[in-house]
Protein backbone atom coordinates (compact mmCIF):
# COMPACT_ATOMS: atom_id res chain seq x y z
CA UNK A 1 0.00 0.00 0.00
CA UNK A 2 3.23 2.52 1.20
CA UNK A 3 4.36 1.56 -2.22
CA UNK A 4 1.71 2.11 -4.76
CA UNK A 5 0.57 5.49 -2.36
CA UNK A 6 4.45 6.53 -3.14
CA UNK A 7 4.36 5.92 -6.86
CA UNK A 8 1.34 7.92 -7.04
CA UNK A 9 2.43 11.02 -5.51
CA UNK A 10 5.62 10.83 -7.33
CA UNK A 11 3.44 10.19 -10.78
CA UNK A 12 1.42 13.47 -9.21
CA UNK A 13 4.82 15.30 -8.76
CA UNK A 14 6.25 14.67 -12.15
CA UNK A 15 3.17 15.42 -14.05
CA UNK A 16 2.41 18.92 -11.94
CA UNK A 17 6.51 19.64 -12.83
CA UNK A 18 6.25 19.20 -16.62
CA UNK A 19 2.89 21.11 -16.56
CA UNK A 20 4.11 23.50 -14.20
CA UNK A 21 6.48 25.22 -16.16
CA UNK A 22 3.64 26.96 -17.83
CA UNK A 23 1.74 27.81 -13.95
CA UNK A 24 2.69 30.82 -11.93
CA UNK A 25 5.04 29.78 -8.47
CA UNK A 26 1.17 30.51 -6.89
CA UNK A 27 0.15 27.63 -8.83
CA UNK A 28 2.82 25.58 -8.16
CA UNK A 29 2.74 25.65 -4.88
CA UNK A 30 -0.88 24.84 -4.69
CA UNK A 31 -0.08 21.95 -6.72
CA UNK A 32 2.57 20.99 -4.09
CA UNK A 33 -0.02 21.44 -0.95
CA UNK A 34 -3.15 19.69 -2.86
CA UNK A 35 -0.13 16.77 -3.80
CA UNK A 36 0.61 16.37 0.27
CA UNK A 37 -2.80 16.69 1.10
CA UNK A 38 -3.53 13.40 -1.29
CA UNK A 39 -0.61 11.78 0.48
CA UNK A 40 -1.81 12.58 3.80
CA UNK A 41 -5.26 11.30 3.01
CA UNK A 42 -3.45 8.29 2.03
CA UNK A 43 -1.88 8.20 5.39
CA UNK A 44 -4.47 8.13 7.13
CA UNK A 45 -6.24 5.60 5.09
CA UNK A 46 -2.98 3.26 6.15
CA UNK A 47 -3.61 4.28 9.77
CA UNK A 48 -6.96 3.12 9.62
CA UNK A 49 -5.66 0.29 8.42
CA UNK A 50 -3.57 -0.29 10.85
CA UNK A 51 -6.07 0.38 13.35
CA UNK A 52 -7.50 -2.56 12.56
CA UNK A 53 -4.96 -5.07 12.37
CA UNK A 54 -4.39 -7.49 14.84
CA UNK A 55 -1.96 -9.96 14.27
CA UNK A 56 -1.90 -10.97 17.87
CA UNK A 57 -2.72 -14.31 19.29
CA UNK A 58 -6.73 -14.24 20.49
CA UNK A 59 -6.93 -11.08 17.48
CA UNK A 60 -5.08 -8.91 20.02
CA UNK A 61 -2.60 -5.96 18.74
CA UNK A 62 0.97 -6.88 19.07
CA UNK A 63 3.70 -4.33 19.70
CA UNK A 64 4.86 -4.22 16.36
CA UNK A 65 0.91 -3.71 15.15
CA UNK A 66 1.10 -0.62 17.59
CA UNK A 67 4.56 0.37 16.28
CA UNK A 68 3.16 0.68 12.55
CA UNK A 69 0.27 2.22 13.73
CA UNK A 70 2.72 5.23 15.76
CA UNK A 71 4.90 5.29 12.70
CA UNK A 72 2.32 6.07 10.17
CA UNK A 73 1.13 8.61 12.48
CA UNK A 74 3.83 10.25 12.83
CA UNK A 75 4.57 10.72 9.09
CA UNK A 76 0.97 11.91 9.14
CA UNK A 77 2.42 14.47 11.76
CA UNK A 78 5.30 15.03 9.56
CA UNK A 79 2.97 15.28 6.43
CA UNK A 80 0.96 17.90 8.34
CA UNK A 81 3.78 19.95 9.04
CA UNK A 82 5.38 19.90 5.96
CA UNK A 83 1.61 20.98 4.80
CA UNK A 84 1.92 24.02 7.14
CA UNK A 85 5.17 24.92 5.75
CA UNK A 86 4.12 25.10 2.53
CA UNK A 87 0.90 26.65 3.34
CA UNK A 88 2.95 29.55 4.77
CA UNK A 89 4.92 29.57 1.71
CA UNK A 90 2.02 29.53 -0.40
CA UNK A 91 0.84 32.59 1.79
CA UNK A 92 3.66 34.66 0.98
CA UNK A 93 3.07 34.49 -2.52
CA UNK A 94 -0.29 35.50 -2.44
CA UNK A 95 1.14 38.36 -0.48
CA UNK A 96 3.97 39.19 -3.22
CA UNK A 97 1.01 39.05 -5.49
CA UNK A 98 -0.86 41.19 -3.70
CA UNK A 99 2.36 43.91 -3.10
CA UNK A 100 3.20 43.53 -7.16
CA UNK A 101 -1.17 44.40 -7.45
CA UNK A 102 -0.47 47.21 -5.82
CA UNK A 103 2.77 49.03 -6.68
CA UNK A 104 1.42 48.25 -10.60
CA UNK A 105 -1.56 50.14 -9.45
CA UNK A 106 0.26 53.22 -7.97
CA UNK A 107 2.29 53.17 -10.74
CA UNK A 108 -0.52 53.69 -13.32
CA UNK A 109 -2.18 56.18 -10.79
CA UNK A 110 0.84 57.90 -10.56
CA UNK A 111 1.40 57.77 -14.60
CA UNK A 112 -2.54 58.97 -15.07
CA UNK A 113 -1.73 61.85 -12.50
CA UNK A 114 1.24 62.61 -14.68
CA UNK A 115 -0.38 62.54 -17.63
CA UNK A 116 -3.39 64.70 -16.24
CA UNK A 117 -0.83 67.35 -15.19
CA UNK A 118 0.73 67.36 -18.54
CA UNK A 119 -2.46 67.81 -20.33
CA UNK A 120 -3.31 70.62 -18.49
CA UNK A 121 -0.34 72.02 -19.11
CA UNK A 122 -0.41 72.00 -22.61
CA UNK A 123 -4.24 73.10 -22.27
CA UNK A 124 -3.05 76.37 -20.91
CA UNK A 125 0.04 76.96 -22.91
CA UNK A 126 -2.51 76.46 -25.89
CA UNK A 127 -4.77 79.13 -24.34
CA UNK A 128 -1.52 81.50 -23.83
CA UNK A 129 -0.70 80.72 -27.71
CA UNK A 130 -3.93 81.51 -28.64
CA UNK A 131 -4.34 84.63 -26.91
CA UNK A 132 -0.66 85.75 -28.51
CA UNK A 133 -2.16 84.86 -31.81
CA UNK A 134 -4.69 86.30 -31.63
CA UNK A 135 -2.84 89.78 -30.63
CA UNK A 136 -0.75 89.23 -33.11
CA UNK A 137 -3.75 89.29 -35.91
CA UNK A 138 -5.07 92.49 -33.91
CA UNK A 139 -1.51 93.98 -33.91
CA UNK A 140 -1.03 93.04 -37.90
CA UNK A 141 -4.07 94.31 -38.47
CA UNK A 142 -3.22 97.79 -36.75
CA UNK A 143 -0.07 97.60 -38.56
CA UNK A 144 -2.35 97.02 -42.10
CA UNK A 145 -4.13 100.17 -41.23
CA UNK A 146 -1.44 102.50 -40.29
CA UNK A 147 -0.12 101.71 -43.37
CA UNK A 148 -3.25 102.31 -45.27
CA UNK A 149 -3.55 105.66 -43.66
CA UNK A 150 0.11 106.34 -44.25
CA UNK A 151 0.08 105.82 -47.53
CA UNK A 152 -3.24 107.82 -48.12
CA UNK A 153 -1.74 110.39 -46.35
CA UNK A 154 1.52 110.48 -48.49
CA UNK A 155 -0.74 110.49 -51.71
CA UNK A 156 -2.68 113.23 -49.79
CA UNK A 157 0.28 114.97 -49.57
CA UNK A 158 2.08 114.54 -52.98
CA UNK A 159 -1.14 115.36 -54.91
CA UNK A 160 -1.07 118.87 -52.52
CA UNK A 161 2.33 119.00 -53.22
CA UNK A 162 2.08 118.44 -57.24
CA UNK A 163 -0.92 120.93 -57.17
CA UNK A 164 1.29 123.71 -55.12
CA UNK A 165 3.61 123.01 -57.56
CA UNK A 166 1.80 123.54 -60.86
CA UNK A 167 0.21 126.44 -59.28
CA UNK A 168 3.92 128.00 -58.43
CA UNK A 169 4.79 127.27 -62.30
CA UNK A 170 1.46 128.88 -63.21
CA UNK A 171 2.05 132.01 -61.22
CA UNK A 172 6.16 131.95 -62.67
CA UNK A 173 5.25 131.74 -65.96
CA UNK A 174 2.50 134.49 -65.77
CA UNK A 175 5.09 136.73 -63.42
CA UNK A 176 7.41 136.83 -66.41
Amino acid sequence: MKKITSILIISLVFSSLSFSQEMSAYEIQRTKINALLAERSAKFGQYDESLSARTGIFGFQTKRDIKNSNEILRQIALTDNEIFTQLKVLMDYKDLQVEQVKTVASSNSESILNYRKTIKSLQEQNIILTENQDKVENSRDLAYLMMFIFLVGCGVLAYLFNLKRKKLKHYETKSF
